[in-house]
Protein backbone atom coordinates (compact mmCIF):
# COMPACT_ATOMS: atom_id res chain seq x y z
CA UNK A 1 0.00 0.00 0.00
CA UNK A 2 1.54 3.44 -1.07
CA UNK A 3 2.65 5.81 1.63
CA UNK A 4 -0.36 8.43 0.82
CA UNK A 5 -3.25 5.74 0.66
CA UNK A 6 -2.01 3.86 4.27
CA UNK A 7 -2.01 7.70 5.90
CA UNK A 8 -5.78 7.77 4.37
CA UNK A 9 -6.59 4.74 6.13
CA UNK A 10 -4.36 5.39 9.32
CA UNK A 11 -6.60 8.64 9.30
CA UNK A 12 -9.58 6.90 8.82
CA UNK A 13 -9.35 4.23 11.68
CA UNK A 14 -8.33 7.18 14.05
CA UNK A 15 -11.47 9.14 12.71
CA UNK A 16 -13.67 6.42 13.69
CA UNK A 17 -11.97 6.03 17.21
CA UNK A 18 -13.07 9.64 18.13
CA UNK A 19 -15.98 9.39 16.46
CA UNK A 20 -17.31 6.37 18.82
CA UNK A 21 -15.57 8.07 22.01
CA UNK A 22 -13.02 5.30 22.18
CA UNK A 23 -10.46 8.36 21.38
CA UNK A 24 -12.58 10.87 23.58
CA UNK A 25 -12.08 14.99 23.53
CA UNK A 26 -8.79 15.93 24.78
CA UNK A 27 -7.33 12.74 24.64
CA UNK A 28 -3.44 12.62 23.56
CA UNK A 29 -2.93 10.33 20.50
CA UNK A 30 0.64 9.30 21.32
CA UNK A 31 2.06 8.94 17.55
CA UNK A 32 4.79 5.85 17.96
CA UNK A 33 2.20 3.94 20.90
CA UNK A 34 -0.41 4.03 17.83
CA UNK A 35 1.97 3.81 15.36
CA UNK A 36 2.82 0.06 17.06
CA UNK A 37 -0.92 -0.54 17.67
CA UNK A 38 -1.67 -0.51 14.13
CA UNK A 39 1.56 -2.21 13.07
CA UNK A 40 2.45 0.61 11.08
CA UNK A 41 6.18 3.02 10.66
CA UNK A 42 5.55 6.58 12.51
CA UNK A 43 6.00 8.03 8.95
CA UNK A 44 2.30 7.60 7.74
CA UNK A 45 1.11 8.05 11.23
CA UNK A 46 2.34 11.09 11.56
CA UNK A 47 0.75 12.14 7.91
CA UNK A 48 -2.71 10.89 9.23
CA UNK A 49 -2.68 12.70 12.06
CA UNK A 50 -1.79 15.54 9.83
CA UNK A 51 -4.71 15.09 7.92
CA UNK A 52 -6.89 15.21 10.99
CA UNK A 53 -5.65 18.10 12.14
CA UNK A 54 -6.23 20.01 8.65
CA UNK A 55 -10.10 18.49 9.41
CA UNK A 56 -10.24 20.22 12.66
CA UNK A 57 -10.52 16.45 14.60
CA UNK A 58 -7.29 16.67 16.75
CA UNK A 59 -5.07 19.96 17.86
CA UNK A 60 -1.21 19.92 17.30
CA UNK A 61 1.13 21.28 20.07
CA UNK A 62 4.66 22.03 20.07
CA UNK A 63 7.03 19.13 21.54
CA UNK A 64 3.89 17.34 22.99
CA UNK A 65 1.25 14.73 21.73
CA UNK A 66 -1.76 15.82 19.43
CA UNK A 67 -4.59 16.10 21.36
CA UNK A 68 -8.41 15.09 20.00
CA UNK A 69 -9.74 18.83 19.68
CA UNK A 70 -12.13 20.43 22.15
CA UNK A 71 -14.90 22.33 20.49
CA UNK A 72 -16.40 24.56 22.81
CA UNK A 73 -20.25 24.66 22.25
CA UNK A 74 -20.02 28.19 20.54
CA UNK A 75 -17.63 26.64 18.00
CA UNK A 76 -20.13 23.81 17.57
CA UNK A 77 -22.65 26.48 17.31
CA UNK A 78 -21.15 28.48 15.10
CA UNK A 79 -19.56 25.67 12.56
CA UNK A 80 -23.41 24.61 12.03
CA UNK A 81 -24.33 27.50 11.16
CA UNK A 82 -21.53 27.47 8.23
CA UNK A 83 -22.50 24.18 7.43
CA UNK A 84 -25.99 25.10 7.12
CA UNK A 85 -25.43 27.68 5.02
CA UNK A 86 -23.29 25.60 2.71
CA UNK A 87 -25.76 22.48 2.58
CA UNK A 88 -28.22 25.17 1.28
CA UNK A 89 -26.33 26.84 -1.35
CA UNK A 90 -25.69 23.51 -2.33
CA UNK A 91 -28.76 22.31 -3.07
CA UNK A 92 -29.72 25.24 -4.70
CA UNK A 93 -26.94 24.20 -7.41
CA UNK A 94 -27.58 21.20 -6.96
CA UNK A 95 -31.24 21.56 -8.50
CA UNK A 96 -29.44 23.77 -11.27
CA UNK A 97 -27.04 21.76 -11.99
CA UNK A 98 -26.67 17.62 -11.29
CA UNK A 99 -26.73 15.68 -13.98
CA UNK A 100 -29.83 12.55 -13.84
CA UNK A 101 -26.96 10.42 -13.42
CA UNK A 102 -26.09 11.78 -10.43
CA UNK A 103 -29.32 12.29 -8.78
CA UNK A 104 -29.75 8.39 -9.65
CA UNK A 105 -26.98 7.67 -7.12
CA UNK A 106 -27.96 10.64 -4.31
CA UNK A 107 -31.40 8.04 -4.47
CA UNK A 108 -29.54 4.93 -3.89
CA UNK A 109 -27.88 6.26 -0.95
CA UNK A 110 -31.13 7.69 0.32
CA UNK A 111 -33.21 4.61 -0.46
CA UNK A 112 -29.93 2.35 1.19
CA UNK A 113 -30.38 3.80 4.42
CA UNK A 114 -33.80 3.73 4.77
CA UNK A 115 -34.61 0.02 4.04
CA UNK A 116 -32.00 -0.83 6.32
CA UNK A 117 -31.70 1.64 9.08
CA UNK A 118 -32.88 -0.70 11.61
CA UNK A 119 -30.07 -3.44 10.60
CA UNK A 120 -26.88 -1.06 10.15
CA UNK A 121 -24.82 -0.19 13.27
CA UNK A 122 -24.93 2.78 14.28
CA UNK A 123 -21.57 4.21 12.61
CA UNK A 124 -22.22 2.74 9.42
CA UNK A 125 -25.39 4.17 9.56
CA UNK A 126 -24.17 7.23 10.14
CA UNK A 127 -21.76 7.47 7.44
CA UNK A 128 -24.34 6.45 4.82
CA UNK A 129 -26.26 9.45 6.27
CA UNK A 130 -22.86 11.59 5.02
CA UNK A 131 -22.66 9.27 1.99
CA UNK A 132 -26.15 11.50 1.18
CA UNK A 133 -25.21 15.33 2.54
CA UNK A 134 -21.80 14.88 0.51
CA UNK A 135 -23.16 13.42 -2.56
CA UNK A 136 -25.69 16.53 -2.65
CA UNK A 137 -22.65 18.90 -2.34
CA UNK A 138 -20.60 17.11 -5.05
CA UNK A 139 -23.42 17.16 -7.64
CA UNK A 140 -23.40 21.07 -6.89
CA UNK A 141 -20.28 21.12 -8.96
CA UNK A 142 -18.65 23.86 -7.23
CA UNK A 143 -14.95 22.54 -6.31
CA UNK A 144 -14.39 25.59 -3.35
CA UNK A 145 -17.94 24.54 -2.08
CA UNK A 146 -17.18 20.90 -1.91
CA UNK A 147 -14.14 21.55 -0.02
CA UNK A 148 -15.00 23.72 2.25
CA UNK A 149 -18.11 21.73 3.22
CA UNK A 150 -15.78 18.80 3.62
CA UNK A 151 -13.82 20.59 5.99
CA UNK A 152 -16.66 21.81 8.49
CA UNK A 153 -18.53 18.62 8.25
CA UNK A 154 -15.37 16.88 9.37
CA UNK A 155 -14.86 19.14 12.15
CA UNK A 156 -18.37 18.33 13.31
CA UNK A 157 -18.23 14.85 12.29
CA UNK A 158 -18.25 13.38 16.45
CA UNK A 159 -21.06 15.84 17.72
CA UNK A 160 -23.23 15.40 14.17
CA UNK A 161 -22.93 11.17 15.08
CA UNK A 162 -23.92 12.05 18.75
CA UNK A 163 -27.09 13.64 17.06
CA UNK A 164 -27.08 10.89 14.24
CA UNK A 165 -27.50 8.00 16.59
CA UNK A 166 -31.01 9.01 18.48
CA UNK A 167 -32.91 5.77 17.15
CA UNK A 168 -36.55 8.19 17.92
CA UNK A 169 -34.89 10.54 15.30
CA UNK A 170 -35.43 7.51 12.85
CA UNK A 171 -39.39 8.02 11.08
CA UNK A 172 -38.26 12.50 10.74
CA UNK A 173 -34.68 11.52 9.46
CA UNK A 174 -35.92 9.05 6.67
CA UNK A 175 -39.01 11.22 5.70
CA UNK A 176 -37.00 14.23 5.47
CA UNK A 177 -34.09 12.62 3.37
CA UNK A 178 -36.83 11.39 0.98
CA UNK A 179 -38.75 14.56 0.44
CA UNK A 180 -35.23 16.06 0.14
CA UNK A 181 -34.72 13.73 -2.48
CA UNK A 182 -38.26 14.12 -4.52
CA UNK A 183 -37.66 17.68 -4.42
CA UNK A 184 -34.07 17.45 -6.03
CA UNK A 185 -35.79 15.24 -8.53
CA UNK A 186 -38.10 17.35 -9.70
CA UNK A 187 -35.65 20.11 -9.23
CA UNK A 188 -38.17 22.06 -7.32
CA UNK A 189 -35.63 24.46 -5.37
CA UNK A 190 -38.63 25.73 -3.21
CA UNK A 191 -39.45 22.40 -2.09
CA UNK A 192 -36.03 20.65 -1.82
CA UNK A 193 -34.23 23.56 -0.14
CA UNK A 194 -37.58 23.89 2.93
CA UNK A 195 -37.37 20.32 3.67
CA UNK A 196 -33.14 20.45 3.88
CA UNK A 197 -33.62 23.70 6.16
CA UNK A 198 -36.13 21.67 8.52
CA UNK A 199 -33.74 18.84 8.36
CA UNK A 200 -30.33 21.08 9.83
CA UNK A 201 -33.05 23.04 12.19
CA UNK A 202 -33.20 19.57 13.79
CA UNK A 203 -29.46 19.22 13.75
CA UNK A 204 -28.47 22.27 15.51
CA UNK A 205 -30.89 22.03 18.33
CA UNK A 206 -29.77 18.06 18.78
CA UNK A 207 -26.21 18.50 18.83
CA UNK A 208 -26.86 21.42 20.95
CA UNK A 209 -28.62 19.42 23.81
CA UNK A 210 -26.41 16.79 23.14
CA UNK A 211 -23.43 18.86 23.73
CA UNK A 212 -24.74 20.50 26.71
CA UNK A 213 -25.51 16.97 28.24
CA UNK A 214 -21.70 15.48 27.66
CA UNK A 215 -19.76 18.88 28.17
CA UNK A 216 -21.75 21.18 30.62
CA UNK A 217 -19.02 22.76 31.83
CA UNK A 218 -16.93 22.91 28.90
CA UNK A 219 -17.88 27.01 28.26
CA UNK A 220 -17.28 27.82 31.17
CA UNK A 221 -13.63 26.24 31.34
CA UNK A 222 -12.59 28.00 28.14
CA UNK A 223 -13.90 31.03 29.73
CA UNK A 224 -12.05 31.16 32.88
Amino acid sequence: MAEENRAAHIAQQLRRDILLGVLAPGAPIKERDNALEMGVSRTPMREAIRILAKEGLVTLRPSRSPIVAQLTLKEVSNSIEVLSALELLSIRLACERASDEELAEIRRIERRMADNYDTLEDVDRFEIDMQFHKAIVRASHNEMLIETHSSYLARLWRARYLSAINRRARERVVRQHAAIMDGLERRDLKAARAELNAHLEHLLVNVTELFEAEQPDAEQANSG
